[in-house]
């Protein structure tokens, strides 16, 4: 790995590295990728009880607006990853700086921007637990259930919860979007962790980035499951809203992980170390969204 430790090194690949930021053509970076969702879906879909079932099923057959978008994702399964495809449609505006809370951290003592913002992933799943709770409207109601859905696993995907400060970007690398890694092609770290560090599995590429098929999600989840099963206590199944303490774990989990506790410089090559670290955090916040939406689904209906 090189020395970018000096200030004038630090600056130069900082802006190289946002250079490549604006060649690369993939699109914007959305946690997890369709595959992380699909699998935490999966694994929250089994756990839900017979009421919370039902009505999470009719919810999701309900073809909501936009309903060319919606039409291709109904189900509980691929309606996991309905909110990326509408967050750029006209009237999906808002939606964007819902998917995060970046909690900023600073590596060169730069001050801390305001962040989070107000309107973020916290705040969202409060807001769109509470339409599941009190909302007579069926479409209202549906289109709540596929933000509650996707946020959660969006709030346990370590990027989504942290952003790096230093004299460059004073106002944080967006949760690595940003920040260009050598793995071993150069890509950004978010969409890097969004595949689970290469290890979920993968759908479609452009135009339509299909998600992956449903026989890749059944067939991932069952080794997941058995590495983190659901009886850790730091789960607090019986907390099921506690959506503070998720983004918190999320934002200490990408200091430590993602960023290498806070030594990742941009540009640096991922070692097989570090991936195999990844890998299993990874994997661990798909299992754990899912078990935390179960409990959260299954507490909106009791039965």
């Amino acid at each position: 790995m090189h020395n970018f430790n000096s200030t004038p090194v630090r600056r130069i690949v900082s802006a190289a590295a946002l250079l490549c930021l604006v060649l690369l053509t993939a699109p914007a970076a959305s946690a997890w990728g369709a595959g992380g969702h699909m699998m935490t879906a999966k694994i929250a879909f089994d756990r839900l009880n017979p009421k919370a079932k039902a009505e999470a099923e009719r919810l999701m057959a309900i073809v909501i607006e936009p309903a060319d978008v919606t039409s291709k994702r109904l189900g509980f399964f691929r309606g996991s990853v309905w909110p990326d495809d509408v967050r750029s449609r006209p009237g999906f505006e808002f939606s964007g700086k819902l998917h995060f809370a970046d909690f900023p951290f600073s590596v060169d003592s730069t001050p801390l921007p305001d962040l989070p913002e107000p309107e973020n992933v916290i705040v969202a799943l409060g807001r769109y637990v509470e339409v599941l709770k009190t909302s007579t409207d069926d479409n209202e109601r549906a289109q709540a259930l596929r933000f509650v859905i996707h946020f959660v696993g969006d709030i346990h995907q370590p990027l989504h919860c942290s952003t790096r400060v230093d004299e460059t970007l004073p106002k944080g690398d967006q949760g690595g979007n940003l920040f260009l890694v050598l793995a071993p092609g150069r890509v950004k770290l978010h969409s890097f962790w969004d595949g689970g560090l290469n290890s979920f599995p993968k759908g479609g590429g452009p135009p339509d980035f299909e998600p992956p098929p449903q026989g890749l999600i059944d067939a991932a989840v069952p080794s997941i499951i058995k590495e983190n099963p659901d009886t850790n206590h730091l789960l607090q199944l019986d907390n099921p809203t506690n959506f503070q303490g998720w983004a918190d774990e999320s934002s200490w989990l990408a200091e430590k992980y993602a960023y290498a506790g806070r030594k990742l410089v941009p540009e640096s090559t991922i070692t097989e170390g570090y991936k195999k670290d990844g890998v299993r955090i990874a994997r661990r916040r798909v299992a754990w969204g899912g078990y935390r939406l179960a409990a959260l689904l299954n507490s909106i209906w009791p039965g």
